[in-house]
């Protein structure tokens, strides 16, 4: 896969989780609780939403990783490949 891949991927899992973000402007840059409303159980709801769309595995010590949409395409990409 490729990094346009990775990056559909997270944005389908954030849209899955929360809706309504689709239509805001997303900065891939800025941290997700820094730019809308994305509690602990939102982002826990993302990252298992992650693993179902990619099957990638996520242990709790690497969720840090994946706090802005750039760094989740990383990630993704370094363990998705």
């Amino acid at each position: 896969m490729n990094d346009a891949t990775h990056a559909r991927l997270v944005y389908q899992a954030l849209y899955n989780v929360a809706p309504d973000l689709e239509e805001e402007s997303l900065d891939p840059e800025v941290r997700f609780d820094e730019q809308f409303e994305f509690d602990e159980t939102d982002f826990a709801r993302f990252v298992a939403e992650l693993h179902r769309l990619t099957g990638v595995t996520i242990p709790h010590q690497d969720y840090p990783e994946l706090a802005t949409l750039a760094n989740a395409v990383a990630y993704l990409e370094r363990k998705h490949g």
